[in-house]
């Protein structure tokens, strides 16, 4: 009798993310806990982690000095990854500082480590916008002294050649800055771009703006320099050239500088009008609440939605899907609702149709309930709502189930609004992953679990389910130990606060390796 070789059998996929198949170790609240390779600890803590802040289960300290031994880590041991890694991260990965931060310490640890090449690159792969240099010269000078070695200073220098321009300037070269546009120059000694015969003059007038020696930007070379320098003059002697578009886009004028520069001077409606053709995605985004309360038209409301809710715009943003919630929480009118509803669907393109049946279960327990960061009014808890509800909706069957200490299934159809359904979630107490896995698993194909992975009790959670059904974590905190194996068979672990790990269900249910994000498959 054949014992692997039945209806059903299916090669097994494998997952990136590698950890123990036995636990060493306890979570947070006492279950059986499963560490994780270097790299998978990493990436896990990576995705979820906003540098400096507190969790519910790590103080801020302690979370970023296992971050940053672990980035020193992975950078000595494999450089090549870890390059990719970083560029990853700060580009489809949308974080900012974790990227900086992994970077630096990677250089740092390769050059104590006697280890040549890869730091310039990883540097450079960090840098993105224009204000980032400064960060960077910051953190170092701020943890290793004003001493700086040469492969950061080459891959921040390369950086300034790609990122430093006009709007840069105005939008970042401010004096809230510690260092301004010229004092990292200084420091980098960065060179203009050979096809870029405008910058050397850019990088003359931040010297000379850097140290007030009051020099006009020349109008053919640094031409939105000019007219930006000179709109505090115009506004003087006409205010509604604020309200002409064109104007504030020709001068490079950002929002903040407007409204501060308008005063009392032009009506509030008007000048946001104006401003909002040049506006960013995300500027729109966490204004709304400021457009009803000036009382922004609502025809001109009309076109801000509409490019709210456009996929392509909304890809280009790489918002966080949570930041759509945020805003439709936040904004008093009704108007923005399907625009936001819109939006967050497409900021989720990467969710499967997933075939067969599906259970999904959403940690709502209390460590779930600490927000993702000090500025922000969401927590993981509604990371995991939206996840897992985004999910069910596009499942071919779904079993949409919220656990805490209790559990209990929580309504969902196709034709619903995606931010309706995430208000139908509620608290749910402690973490008991594994009854709410036995009490809720019905045979189904595939069982997902959105959570900490902090569970309690003396069970681990994924054994509630046969060998023969995948079980896929996905971990929205990055703690050290885990709540299941992970890596081989049909138990994986994926994480992070976009849509991007979804991507490997269908590539592991099917038997295929799911690659690292920014490596090709084999």
């Amino acid at each position: 009798m054949a014992k692997f070789n039945t209806v059903g059998a299916r090669p097994s996929g494998r997952g990136p993310i590698a950890g123990e198949q036995a636990p060493s170790g306890r979570t947070h609240e006492g279950a059986p806990g499963y560490a994780r390779d270097t790299k998978s600890e990493l990436f896990l803590l990576a995705v979820a982690n906003m540098v400096g802040e507190q969790t519910f289960y790590e103080g801020a300290n302690e979370r970023d000095a296992r971050f940053r031994a672990l980035a020193r880590e992975a950078a000595v041991a494999d450089p090549e990854w870890f390059t990719g890694f970083v560029g990853w991260l700060r580009g489809e990965g949308n974080m900012r500082t974790g990227a900086t931060v992994a970077a630096l310490e990677g250089a740092k640890a390769r050059l104590e480590a006697g280890a040549h090449g890869h730091s310039r690159q990883m540097v450079t792969a960090a840098l993105q916008r224009a204000d980032e240099p400064g960060e960077a010269l910051a953190y170092w000078t701020r943890r290793y002294g004003r001493s700086v070695p040469k492969p950061v200073k080459r891959g921040i220098a390369d950086a300034v050649g790609r990122l430093y321009d006009e709007r840069s300037m105005i939008k970042y070269d401010t004096g809230s800055r510690g260092f301004r546009f010229s004092d990292v120059l200084n420091l980098v000694h960065a060179s203009p771009e050979s096809d870029k015969p405008w910058q050397g003059h850019l990088f003359q007038y931040a010297h000379d703006r850097r140290h007030g020696r009051g020099t006009v930007p020349d109008t053919h070379t640094l031409p939105v320099l000019a007219r930006n320098l000179a709109f505090g003059d115009s506004v003087e002697e006409r205010a509604d050239i604020l309200l002409d578009p064109d104007e504030l886009k020709r001068a490079g004028m950002t929002w903040e500088a407007a409204l501060s520069m308008a005063g009392d001077k032009v009506d509030k409606a008007a000048l946001w009008e104006a401003l909002i053709p040049s506006m960013g995605y995300m500027a729109l985004l966490r204004n709304l609440r400021n457009f009803d309360q000036a009382g922004v038209s609502d025809e001109v409301a009309q076109q801000v939605a509409e490019r709210l809710a456009d996929s392509e715009e909304v890809a280009k943003s790489r918002q966080f899907p949570m930041r759509f919630l945020a805003a439709y929480r936040n904004a008093p009118s009704l108007r923005w609702g399907h625009a936001l509803d819109k939006a967050l669907q497409a900021s989720l393109g990467n969710v499967p149709e997933l075939g067969g049946s599906t259970l999904v279960l959403v940690d709502r327990s209390g460590s779930m309930q600490s927000p993702l960061s000090a500025r922000s009014d969401l927590n993981r808890a509604d990371a995991a709502a939206t996840f897992g509800a985004a999910l069910a909706m596009r499942c071919a069957s779904a079993d949409l189930v919220e656990f805490g200490t209790r559990s209990q299934p929580v309504h969902v159809a196709r034709e619903d609004s995606l931010l309706r359904i995430i208000d139908r979630f509620s608290w749910m107490g402690g973490t008991n992953t594994a009854d709410a896995v036995r009490s809720r698993f019905r045979v189904q194909d595939r069982v997902v679990i959105v959570t900490d992975e902090q569970a309690r009790g003396g069970e681990e959670a994924t054994r509630q389910v046969p060998e023969t059904v995948p079980v896929y974590t996905w971990n929205l905190a990055g703690y050290r130990y885990g709540h299941g194996p992970s890596g081989e068979g049909n138990r994986h672990t994926f994480g992070g606060l976009s849509d991007a790990a979804f991507r490997m269900i269908p590539l592991i249910g099917s038997g295929q390796r799911a690659a690292w994000p920014w490596e090709s498959r084999d």
